[in-house]
């Protein structure tokens, strides 16, 4: 059988591009070697946020007396990473009963490329070939595991693990080390410490939050130092040894404790072994490079997702899905990154969209910021006692269009979409002020941003 579109990858863009395809009535077969939703369904962005809930309603309650509510507060471990199993069962077959309703047909096997012929491109999937008119490449990314002196031997033994064994764990460890102070570092840095870990994060640059905004990455450490967390910024891990790990910081070596150490250091493309090679397509970096239509430079061969190195974000992969299957159906759509939100789910939460003030400056642009506390929120200020969560704006002051929206509060994941929207609209500031905003919420701290330039 020739298909009309053979996928590899079953995850953010995987599947969302095979629902739109089968949708549109093209002959779809995906190809998955693990289960389907990929890392976000069942290794990250929703695995983390089940537990990140769960924390959040413990703090909420260990802190009540503020708000007149006193309670003893016991979090369960097991509980939560039960519920959190049964929360990814249920996407993940959701995914299934979805493309089995779209006629899509799936795979359990590692796909490898074989070449072209005149009837398409050739897959291997569990020793059977399979023929499509089209590629989509999909195979998304991988935790980078750096080459520190202990770090296999950690992790033969496990007590070094990647975000993957983190999510498995059945009990809390005492002291808990997390290399990197990125979004998943920072997030499970998060949990394990309103689980009841003594929890430090090592960062070799100055910051926290990877290319969060400085002021609010500043903020953000502040309140997480506050919950118990320590950071060691600007260090460098040296070695990894009994359960100790080893750090150089202005040229001395210091170490700290750690019963369990997670490696958060970045991730890496999924292109090894899927036979690229076979049929020409380039890699930069280990990535694979597209073009705004996601087109590889191979005709009829796309890529999605974390795999293309862009944005790794399953909300970008939705979208580089998009792109690509409506340019497969024959409709011109093309990808920007100019406003996509980026989002860390600790508590509080950080959201941004489009430049910072540092991007912004860095280009040689002339912006006027503007910070905000979010206390000029009725909502935020009736929900937050002694909350120090700020919004700043980004304003180019030669079109007087809004390019940036950064905050730390409550609520800012569920905010900065509309943000968002004003940024990829690029909406001028007099534009923005005709918006109503309901009130009260603390969604309307961009309007009062605005009011306030």
């Amino acid at each position: 059988m020739i298909y009309d579109l053979i996928i590899l990858g079953g995850g953010p863009a995987g599947y969302l591009a095979a629902e739109r395809a089968g949708k549109a009535g093209l002959k779809v077969l995906v190809i998955e070697k693990d289960n389907m939703g990929g890392v976000c369904l069942n290794e990250g962005c929703i695995p983390t946020k089940t537990l990140l809930y769960s924390a959040k309603i413990a703090d909420s309650a260990a802190h009540g007396e503020k708000y007149g509510v006193k309670a003893n507060v016991l979090l369960d471990h097991a509980v939560v990473m039960k519920r959190k199993n049964k929360v990814v069962k249920k996407l993940t077959g959701g995914v299934r009963a979805s493309m089995k309703a779209l006629g899509v047909e799936i795979i359990k096997a590692f796909g490898i490329i074989k070449g072209q012929s005149a009837d398409g491109y050739t897959v291997d999937a569990n020793d059977t070939e399979y023929i499509a008119k089209r590629l989509l490449i999909a195979t998304g990314s991988s935790p980078v595991v750096p080459p520190i002196p202990g770090v296999d031997t950690g992790l033969k033994s496990g007590a070094v693990l990647t975000s993957t064994e983190a999510l498995a764990l059945t009990e809390v460890p005492k002291s808990f080390v997390v290399i990197g102070g990125g979004v998943i570092g920072l997030e499970m840095a998060g949990y394990f410490n309103s689980a009841g870990a003594t929890v430090t994060v090592i960062e070799m640059l100055d910051k926290i939050g990877g290319s969060i905004d400085d002021d609010i990455a500043k903020k953000l450490q502040s309140n997480l130092e506050k919950k118990g967390i320590s950071f060691k910024l600007g260090c460098k891990v040296t070695k990894i040894d009994n359960g100790k790990v080893f750090f150089e910081a202005n040229g001395e070596i210091d170490s700290v404790d750690g019963d369990k150490v997670l490696l958060s250091i970045g991730r890496r493309a999924n292109t090894a072994g899927i036979g690229l090679e076979n049929i020409g397509v380039v890699t930069e970096h280990g990535a694979i490079p597209t073009d705004e239509y996601q087109k590889t430079n191979v005709p009829e061969v796309y890529a999605a997702g974390d795999v293309d190195g862009q944005s790794m974000l399953a909300h970008t992969a939705y979208r580089e899905a998009e792109v690509a299957v409506n340019n497969m159906l024959g409709e011109h759509d093309s990808m920007r990154y100019t406003a996509v939100p980026a989002v860390i789910y600790t508590n509080p939460e950080v959201a941004g969209v489009g430049m910072t003030e540092a991007m912004a400056k860095e280009k040689g642009m002339d912006v006027t910021v503007k910070t905000v506390n979010m206390n000029y929120s009725g909502r935020y200020m009736a929900e937050n006692e002694g909350g120090d969560g700020v919004i700043k704006i980004v304003v180019d002051n030669q079109s007087n269009k809004l390019i940036g929206v950064h905050m730390i509060a409550n609520y800012a994941s569920e905010i900065i979409y509309g943000a968002g929207l004003m940024v990829e609209r690029e909406m001028t500031v007099n534009e923005i002020k005709k918006i109503i905003f309901p009130h009260p919420t603390v969604g309307e701290i961009i309007r009062e941003a605005i009011f306030q330039l």
